[in-house]
């Protein structure tokens, strides 16, 4: 999930360098949704493993 992150982050900038901004907007915008998408992911597991304990 962190490579597609990166992935639409260098759109973006690829983007926004040859000045199409509205892809650049849109690509930005992708990747911050998968970013806090993939944040949640991370501390709902980290409170699955706390809750279940460490063996």
């Amino acid at each position: 999930m962190i490579r597609l992150i990166i992935i639409f982050l260098i759109v973006a900038i690829v983007a926004a360098l040859f000045g199409f901004t509205g892809i650049a907007a849109s690509a930005a915008a992708i990747a911050k949704i998968i970013f806090y998408v993939a944040l949640i992911l991370f501390l709902l597991s980290l409170i699955a493993g706390g809750v279940r304990g460490f063996k």
